[in-house]
């Protein structure tokens, strides 16, 4: 990974997002200096992992609307490092970021840099989800064990969760008291326990989006045909309601359709990532298949909390990784795990007409 990898992997990151994820800008920011510091970045296939090796799963926790504002110190993943080799007793081999959406896809470029350590093409969720258990390593079974976070001010918490949704509740709380943003490594894997357990490939599928938008003459076109998505809207934005508490942003959009669109309108709901899209009362789309709202001329993702009044947009969905597509999958983030009383329907399906 070098400085000139960093523009199409932070916008392909930012289509992968779904919103939420944090705000590419910070993590593009953080991933040039320490690039630029400290030296280009391996990238290396699960695959090269050896069998008893730590793999550290890192991701920023808490509100972007925060994040976005309260930038990270630097010193973080040093801190969780060390905390993880002081506990473990052995040292970290490879970094992987928990989640390739947002700025949790960009940033482990920077904190592997930091960490004078490889990155590993491979994440945890495939997109960007907003607790902290619902990835893939949950889902595949594998103990949460040890998380560690660490915060702006310098303070770092373990915690030993007795399984992924107590990981959430304190992790979330601990978050919360460092004001609504901090670092986090949580399901510390060996080589051997991430097989079969993470999405791999993931790095570079979002650098092959960014390309496809950045040197595409249809630049949606092109974004389009590279994920097979549908496109659920075009038009203007014309309502956001957005608040923040307890460690997420929640909220809504509405989309009034433009063009051959016209006369339709699209809601979506929010928490830190897209969730659902409603029209007329029934689903367009919902979690965990992927929701990304984009620029109608650049295709350029547009991010939860940078969402305004008057902008021309379009809406696309498509499917998950397969392992979403599981029982233990959708019950961890279906669109019951977030409140919704609706059966899951994949996208293409929604969409088939």
């Amino acid at each position: 990974m070098t400085l000139d990898d960093v523009p199409a992997l932070a916008r392909g990151c930012a289509i992968l997002g779904t919103g939420g994820g944090g705000d590419v800008e910070t993590g593009t920011l953080t991933a040039v200096r320490a690039i630029d510091e400290y030296g280009e970045v391996p990238l290396i296939p699960l695959s090269e992992v050896p069998d008893d090796s730590l793999v550290l799963p890192l991701s920023g926790i808490g509100a972007p609307t925060v994040a976005h504002e309260m930038l990270m110190s630097g010193e973080e993943p040093l801190l969780i490092r060390d905390e993880v080799e002081r506990i473990l007793g052995r040292p970290v081999a490879a970094v992987m970021a928990c989640e390739i959406g947002g700025s949790n896809g960009v940033g482990p470029v920077g904190w592997a840099a930091r960490l004078g350590l490889p990155l590993v093409d491979a994440d945890g969720m495939g997109r960007a989800f907003p607790e902290v258990q619902m990835v893939s390593m949950y889902v595949a079974g594998r103990p949460v064990n040890l998380v560690v976070l660490a915060d702006v001010q310098g303070n770092v918490t373990t915690v030993r969760p007795i399984d992924g949704l107590w990981s959430e509740r304190i992790s979330r709380a601990v978050c919360i008291a460092s004001g609504a943003s901090a670092l986090m490594a949580d399901y510390v894997l060996t080589g051997a326990q991430a097989r079969g357990a993470v999405i791999e490939g993931t790095v570079s599928k979002a650098l092959a989006i960014g390309h496809a938008v950045q040197e595409g003459a249809d630049p949606l076109g092109s974004l389009c045909a590279t994920l097979d998505a549908s496109v659920l809207i075009t038009g203007k934005v014309i309502d956001v309601e957005r608040r923040t508490g307890g460690g997420f942003v929640r909220g809504s959009l509405v989309i009034d359709g433009t063009g051959d669109d016209r006369g339709r309108l699209l809601r979506v709901e929010i928490q830190n990532e897209n969730l659902i899209a409603l029209e007329d009362g029934r689903a367009r789309a919902c979690v965990p298949d992927l929701i990304t709202v984009v620029d109608a001329q650049t295709a350029g993702a547009i991010s939860t909390e940078s969402l305004r009044y008057g902008q021309r947009v379009a809406v696309l969905s498509w499917p998950c990784d397969p392992i979403w597509r599981t029982e233990r999958g959708l019950a961890t983030a279906g669109p019951r795990a977030f409140g919704y009383d609706i059966d899951y329907t994949p996208v293409e399906e929604l969409n088939h007409g």
